[in-house]
């Protein structure tokens, strides 16, 4: 079996997980750049998180990295 073959087997499941790994880490680099503040860290920290360690940095961010709103709704 070629190399080629088996790829495209995969193919299926890979294209939808790279859909979700980009869109998670735009999401979170667009929040990442639009927010002030944050619970964990600062934004150096998590823009490079977000960027390079796929689905869990994007995923950190926004389950403990991403700050509270304020009043006025900035963060």
């Amino acid at each position: 079996m070629s190399d080629l073959s088996q790829l495209s087997q995969y193919l299926p499941l890979l294209i939808p997980l790279a859909l979700i790994e980009v869109g998670l880490m735009i999401a979170a680099l667009v929040h990442i750049f639009t927010h002030k503040r944050y619970r964990v860290g600062n934004r150096w920290l998590w823009f490079v998180l977000a960027l390079l360690v796929n689905i869990i940095g994007p995923v950190l961010y926004f389950a403990i990295g991403r700050g509270e709103a304020d009043d006025d709704g900035d963060q």
